[in-house]
């Protein structure tokens, strides 16, 4: 088996541990949690050299990086000259996520189709204030700095707008920046693939659920459920993508000479006048990776070894038939601060047949139980035939599992369909 350390913490983590371990890895989680096995919670995923000595000290000549953090703060650069490689992209080119002005303007050098912006420091709050009331507050203000996915604020009106401003002033403090976005509309959708810069070999479409409301109402989380294969999302839909977003994209990151071999993640809005790109991340997003491993039939393995040694060109992608809907649980409070944790968990041990439970914030207590420690404590990824069928399992295994305050939004994968402007792409 070959010895991984893969790096994080949450239920995406726990996803890819489970999906690599199948495919034939022994993969060390660092620092994961008490339900993703092989855990080392006394190691910190941002103290590079404690995580090169103990990668020496397993034999370990593969890293896998989970979440954003490591990423920006430089562990492929740390790696870089070494014998051990990294999955993931230079400090450099994780900008393309842990800064939304750097990447925003990334877009317009090379033409990637997205959103009109406009800059503001935190100086400058008056003027965006002055320009959000001007475009009648439809409007995106978006932190530039990594956010945990809670750093962006979807306003419908002056008040909200206004709102937004205000809350973005309390949450940051000191120097910072931030962009106001034309408010687009439409349905969203995740396009992510694996790359090195050159080419890109996609995973299943899929939809994330971010507000924590149903209807898409509600505060912006991490990610409330997310489900795939997209059914709209059709051959036109992706060849519009491919054309508009993602092959320009590639275009620049060679134009630029990044240094990227590692999960590139699209989130992408379908609007009356074409797709449109909403945000890069530079790792697989979740919850979308608790339905998209479980449905990758390919060797995630293979696929991240043929990234990192130039042969990804030549790899298929297969999924497995059907559908798969993820559905999270999460402590009641969450996203706000202060809500309460350190409740015991039941019914993991009574999932219903073709369901998945990754462990994105649980603990072990002092006298064993496993409790909640976070926001989002759970995710119960579902199979089924049909999306109608997956929905409903995933629903009845979060029935079944139970912990004080739980919170389950009701409409994961339960959207209407949308109607789409038909255009052909040649």
């Amino acid at each position: 088996m070959k010895p991984i350390i893969l790096l994080g913490s949450g239920a995406r983590e726990h996803a890819m541990a489970a999906k690599l371990t199948r495919d034939g890895a022994s993969v060390q989680v660092i620092p994961g949690n008490p339900g993703i096995p092989n855990s080392h919670p006394g190691l910190d995923p941002l103290d590079f050299e404690s995580v090169a000595a103990f990668a020496r000290h397993q034999g370990v000549r593969l890293i896998v990086v989970g979440p954003e953090a490591p990423l920006a703060a430089g562990v492929a650069d740390f790696f870089a000259g070494t014998d051990i490689q990294v999955f993931g992209p230079t400090k450099a080119a994780a900008m393309l996520e842990s800064s939304k002005v750097w990447s925003k303007d990334f877009m317009r050098r090379h033409g990637v189709a997205t959103a009109q912006a406009w800059q503001f420091r935190s100086d400058q709050v008056a003027a965006a204030r002055a320009k959000a009331a001007e475009l009648g507050g439809q409007v995106v203000v978006k932190y530039d700095g990594l956010a945990a996915g809670k750093g962006v604020y979807v306003c419908a009106s002056p008040a909200e707008a206004e709102a937004a401003l205000d809350d973005l002033q309390a949450h940051y403090t000191g120097w910072y920046s931030f962009l106001l976005e034309e408010k687009l509309t439409g349905p969203e959708i995740s396009i992510i693939g694996l790359t090195d810069g050159r080419e890109i070999k996609l995973l299943a479409t899929s939809q994330d659920h971010k507000q924590l409301l149903a209807n898409d109402e509600g505060p912006n989380t991490g990610g409330m459920g997310a489900y795939c294969p997209v059914p709209f999302a059709d051959d036109n839909v992706l060849a519009e993508i491919r054309r508009d977003i993602i092959d320009p994209t590639l275009r620049g990151l060679q134009h630029e000479q990044f240094e990227f071999r590692g999960f590139l993640y699209f989130g992408i809005m379908l609007t009356p006048g074409g797709p449109k790109l909403l945000e890069y991340n530079v790792r697989l997003g979740d919850p979308e990776a608790e339905v998209l491993l479980p449905a990758l039939d390919s060797s995630l393995l293979q696929l991240i070894e043929a990234t990192l040694d130039g042969s990804l060109a030549r790899q298929a992608v297969r999924q497995r038939p059907g559908a798969f809907v993820g559905v999270v649980l999460a402590s009641g409070g969450y996203p706000a601060a202060g809500f309460p944790t350190g409740f015991p968990i039941t019914g993991l041990d009574k999932l219903p047949a073709g369901v998945q439970a990754y462990h994105g914030a649980t603990r072990r207590s002092a006298d064993g139980p496993l409790v909640t420690s976070g926001g989002r404590v759970l995710v119960l990824a579902a199979h089924g035939a049909t999306l109608e069928e997956a929905t409903a399992r995933a629903y009845e295994a979060a029935a079944g599992v139970d912990f004080q305050g739980k919170y389950v939004r009701p409409d994961i994968a339960q959207r209407p369909a949308p109607v789409l402007t038909q255009r052909v792409v040649n």
